[in-house]
């Protein structure tokens, strides 16, 4: 069945691609290629039946175990074969496949409350990405009320992807469900040694910080989850069937423009849409979200050098020049992208992740204090005061208590603005009024504490556990202690004995 759909698709895609081209792609045979797009209807295996002659004596008490007492197939087994049964296991399981239950099993479709439940999941697909067939895997993440739903597009699976992707759909829709549905995934539930299954640790530390409970469907009840699950047919037919992508920044920003269409148009069985039932009745049921966003696994430790540069997997990447020779973390964002975040957990620079080995990759706009003359009060401050028109007794104040080279401090200032958010700019001002402190290195801790940087999306600003710069718990007297020592009389004992202090 994949086969056959991943096949008809790719014909879809690209009209111009042969049969050869197909197998080759999909590692089968042109032969069943052909056979593929030839057939217009979904292939199903008929089995030729095998009357079994062992099991004719027992018709009967099978149809009752099975329908009457509900037992297993395995318990039904056990039973038939102490009662005389001596044909194989797989002839009574084919005979059982035919069976039908006389009272046919329906399904009631569940509603939630506002706020109560939210349904993950994803999907891999093969589209055309310049040019070259490329999988891509689409997440989805809907609130089971409203059916207000966020899509996130990525090139890998892996649990730091998945993890990521629900991290930014909940900060996305601004809050968190009672609980979340999802699939039994590795990334979720683990198998036990023994049988049966539990949840993965890493997925219960996940929810535990974000504050909602965990949530499964049980193997073989996909209707359970029908809310996530039914999107993913109107997506292969809405949006990947037939498109082609000049590139996946234009796939992710197709895929946004169609999430907007999707959550404004009239859902078949709330009869609304779901951006305004979102909106009016389930925004204001979410709980909050943490203060912090959650740190997994996946983000390494890095050393900027002086060039404001950063090694990550074999090529180099600029960060904003403000924090040469300091450590920052680094963490692949979806497969394509890298972030870079101080250690106080602001993202300070993303690029592309670069597909060759030895390259360095610049943005221009990491190197902005360069641009700025230093020396020209006056001009700097016709520059300041158009950009904070609100705060000119910060400026007053500035140059009074910097009176040997304010211009320095101003520059620094200005070049924050390249990469930092006015707004909490602005706020850091204030705070130098409270402490009554007017310096860029004061202004750059409290940014690095309190603020968000342009471009992180839909992340917060600080994230738990990062780790910090250890505070100083030794007694000023020890060193007193250890300075006296110096008086000691060079003798061997006085040597050693220095030696160990």
């Amino acid at each position: 069945m994949e086969q056959w759909v991943t096949i008809r698709t790719l014909k879809k895609q690209n009209s111009e691609l042969g049969t050869r081209q197909i197998a080759d792609l999909l590692g089968v045979s042109r032969n069943t290629v052909k056979r593929a797009l030839r057939s217009e209807g979904e292939p199903k295996y008929v089995r030729t039946p095998v009357v079994n002659p062992d099991l004719h004596p027992f018709e009967e008490y099978i149809f009752e175990q099975r329908f009457v007492k509900r037992l297993r197939g395995s318990r039904i087994l056990n039973d038939l074969r102490s009662k005389g049964y001596r044909g194989s296991q797989s002839a009574f399981y084919r005979y059982l496949c035919t069976l039908q239950d006389p009272v046919k099993r329906t399904f009631k479709r569940y509603e939630t409350a506002p706020g109560e439940q939210a349904q993950f999941d994803w999907s891999e697909y093969t589209v055309l990405l310049a040019g070259i067939l490329t999988k891509v895997y689409v997440f989805i993440f809907i609130l089971g009320f409203s059916r207000y739903r966020k899509y996130r597009g990525s090139l890998s699976e892996t649990q730091g992807s998945i993890f990521e992707a629900m991290e930014k759909s909940l900060y996305a829709v601004g809050g968190v469900t009672e609980r979340v549905q999802t699939d039994n995934a590795g990334s979720f539930v683990v198998k036990r040694a023994g049988g049966g299954y539990h949840w993965n640790p890493r997925y219960l530390a996940f929810a535990a910080h974000f504050g909602f409970q965990v949530s499964r469907s049980e193997f073989g009840h996909p209707w359970s989850k029908g809310k996530v699950e039914n999107p993913f047919d109107y997506l292969e037919d809405q949006f990947i069937a037939g498109n082609a992508f000049a590139s996946f920044e234009d796939f992710i920003n197709k895929l946004s423009a169609f999430e907007t269409a999707v959550n404004n148009r009239v859902h078949a069985t709330t009869r609304e849409a779901p951006a305004l039932l979102f909106e009016r009745e389930e925004k204001n049921a979410l709980k909050a979200l943490p203060a912090h966003a959650y740190v997994g696994l996946t983000e390494t430790v890095r050393k900027v050098t002086a060039d404001s540069l950063i090694a990550f997997d074999g090529s180099r990447y600029s960060v904003p020049d403000h924090f040469a020779l300091r450590e920052v973390w680094a963490r692949v964002s979806m497969g394509y992208l890298l972030e870079i975040s101080s250690t106080g957990g602001l993202i300070i620079a993303t690029h592309h992740l670069s597909p060759v080995k030895g390259k360095v990759i610049i943005d221009e706009r990491h190197y902005t204090r360069h641009k700025i003359e230093r020396g020209n009060w006056n001009r700097l401050s016709v520059t300041f005061l158009e950009r904070f028109p609100d705060h000119s007794v910060f400026l007053d104040r500035l140059k009074a208590q910097k009176r040997i080279d304010p211009a320095y401090h101003l520059t620094r200032i200005l070049d924050l603005l390249a990469f930092c958010d006015r707004v909490h700019l602005e706020a850091a001002f204030s705070a130098c009024s409270q402490y009554n402190t007017y310096n860029v290195n004061f202004i750059k801790g409290y940014l690095e504490n309190h603020a968000t940087v342009l471009g992180s999306g839909e992340k917060p600003g600080p994230v738990a556990g990062l780790p910090t710069t250890p505070p100083i718990t030794r007694a000023l007297r020890e060193y007193s202690d250890i300075v006296n020592q110096l008086s000691l009389p060079l003798t061997k004992g006085g040597s050693d004995e220095l030696h160990k202090r």
